[in-house]
């Protein structure tokens, strides 16, 4: 029982690449009547069909696109001196990984798409690079999301105990440790000979298909970091519902003979102070302090990158683990749009962390300003 893993156990798109594309046996463009592998006779289907030039298309401009904006997303926290810190470590973390998913995995993956009969014709050593290059960087892409989540939840939860010298050797560890796992998953199979990627007779470039190898990449690449992610959402949501829906007053005695000067506000307002010897109560119109606000931007940056990771990834593992407990398959053309919709996740992640965030758009305007 065959059980695939990540990118490189898919089959290719399914484009419509001419006849020779109906079969992955070697002898399927022969036969009797048959026309060689490779001739288009005159008024035969043209090997590249206006369906697959539109779909080629767009997934070179999610390749030029994902790796464009990781890219400027990490050139921008090395530039601004502000960023060389918590959280931005994390967040450059994870572009680093999705950079490399853009320039290492994508480009091969879509040779390997575009290849007659879905075959791998680069040879056995460029074979285990990608694969290798391909579990590691959606590894540890997978994982630094569950660690911004961690951040995040530790921020709004612990924000008096997780002080900037904590989170700044939190966030190292969870880097390392991020980066060290997805090494361990993407280089088990050529450290300790867990399954061979490589078929030199079929010409296939695959992610082991050892079964033991494939429950304990598929866990530690996805679901070990699922499960983290939606239980550090859901303490984030309780947390968030209890300190957002209740609001406190601050209570300060005030002298006899003191003068209080009170604004009209609503009934939340909760801030006073004294100044100048004068009692003076002020309110907040709005309800909510500088740091709920932030509170609450981090939580709902929080559910829309573990939503759109959800979305992007759990079709295409779901799909891993369902085929080999019932040792079936789904067709090939809808097991690459399961995989390019995981890829995409390394496009979306900097579009979220950039939307939340207006010191990137602000250090954006400034780095375009000063080139001009």
């Amino acid at each position: 029982m065959e059980v695939s893993n990540l990118s490189g156990a898919t089959p290719g798109i399914g484009f419509p690449l001419g006849p020779e594309s109906c079969s992955d046996s070697p002898s399927s463009g022969r036969g009797v009547g048959s026309t060689p592998v490779g001739l288009i006779l005159p008024g035969r289907e043209p090997p590249f069909s206006v369906f697959t030039v539109l779909v080629v298309t767009l997934l070179v401009l999610l390749i030029a696109a994902t790796f464009l904006w990781n890219l400027l997303v990490l050139v921008t926290i090395l530039r601004v001196r502000a960023f060389h810190r918590v959280p931005h470590n994390l967040v450059a973390s994870t572009a680093v990984s999705d950079v490399l998913v853009a320039a290492l995995v994508m480009p091969l993956s879509l040779v390997s798409e575009l290849s007659a009969g879905r075959r791998w014709l680069l040879g056995r050593s460029l074979c285990h690079v990608w694969i290798s290059f391909d579990v590691l960087c959606c590894t540890a892409s997978i994982w630094n999301v569950a660690a911004i989540a961690l951040d995040r939840y530790w921020t709004i939860t612990r924000h008096l105990q997780y002080t900037l010298r904590t989170r700044r050797r939190a966030s190292a560890l969870m880097i390392a440790v991020t980066w060290a796992l997805s090494a361990l998953i993407a280089l088990a199979p050529l450290l300790f000979g867990w399954g061979e990627a490589y078929d030199a007779r079929q010409q296939r470039c695959q992610v082991s298909q050892e079964p033991s190898y494939a429950v304990f990449s598929t866990c530690g690449a996805f679901y070990l970091p699922l499960a983290v992610v939606l239980f550090v959402y859901w303490k984030i949501y309780k947390a968030a519902k209890f300190r957002f829906g209740r609001r406190r007053r601050a209570v300060v005695p005030l002298p006899a003979t003191a003068t209080m000067q009170a604004k009209e506000a609503p009934q939340e307002a909760e801030m006073v102070f004294t100044s100048r010897g004068r009692a003076t109560v002020t309110f907040q119109p709005s309800g909510d302090s500088w740091r709920e606000q932030k509170e609450k931007r981090a939580a709902l940056m929080v559910g829309i990158l573990i939503g759109v990771f959800v979305l992007c990834w759990i079709p295409f593992f779901l799909t891993e683990l369902i085929g080999p407990l019932c040792a079936c398959s789904l067709p090939p053309i809808w097991k690459s749009i399961f995989l390019w919709l995981g890829y995409s996740n390394s496009f979306f992640n900097p579009l979220i962390y950039t939307a939340f965030n207006k010191n990137y758009n602000n250090a954006f305007k400034s780095l375009f300003s000063k080139q001009r």
